[in-house]
């Protein structure tokens, strides 16, 4: 069997969907720590931030199920070793990142003890009570929110990087890794690799 000389289709399309997500989620939580108490969005910017939030970590576990099901392209044979381990922990780094950012956003959002409300229809509970948060940290929703709000700048330094890295594949080396993701269709690649070089 040969190695898909792209994507998948439904892989394309949840990684640009992860994108907007992720940017729109920044904005609005960058916006919505600026808000005062008497501020018409001060309690609906953060039910919204919440439940994107939850919507967006479904897309992830649904992505990383598609990955392990669907085979992806392999590195061209020209990018250098480098480039392969630094993509490596580029990626790693981002979903790590990606979990911490929603683990501590759950904490952020159930440190009172109530669930999380998405889009009113169906709540996600709270698994630890107030008190049991409070055991294990002095202020857990002050101090889940500081390490979220690192994570989340790190994740989109890290996603600069990202698409950098591909924009240098696309204009510089010329080569087809960034159209993988775009608008190249799926088939063999030993027929399409070398495309774009």
């Amino acid at each position: 069997m040969t190695e898909p000389a792209a994507w998948h289709p439904l892989l394309k399309m949840l990684h640009w969907a992860s994108v907007v997500v992720i940017l729109g989620l920044y904005a609005l939580g960058w916006y919505m720590v600026q808000l005062d108490y008497y501020d018409s969005w001060y309690h609906t910017a953060p039910t919204w931030h919440k439940a994107f939030g939850l919507l967006w970590c479904l897309i992830i576990l649904l992505r990383l199920a598609l990955r392990a099901a669907l085979p992806g392209p392999q590195p061209l044979p020209t990018h250098a070793a480098w480039e392969r381990v630094l993509a490596t922990v580029v990626h790693v780094t981002l979903y790590a990142l990606l979990f911490f950012i929603f683990m501590t956003g759950y904490i952020i959002a159930t440190a009172d003890g109530r669930g999380i409300n998405l889009f009113d229809l169906l709540t996600v509970p709270a698994l630890f009570s107030e008190a049991q948060l409070e055991e294990w940290l002095e202020y857990p929703e002050d101090v889940a929110g500081e390490w979220h709000e690192l994570a989340a700048d790190g994740l989109i330094v890290l996603v600069a990087l990202h698409a950098l890295g591909a924009l240098k594949h696309h204009f510089i080396d010329r080569d087809t890794t960034l159209r993988r993701m775009t608008t190249m269709k799926t088939g063999s690649s030993n027929t399409s690799q070398h495309e774009g070089e």
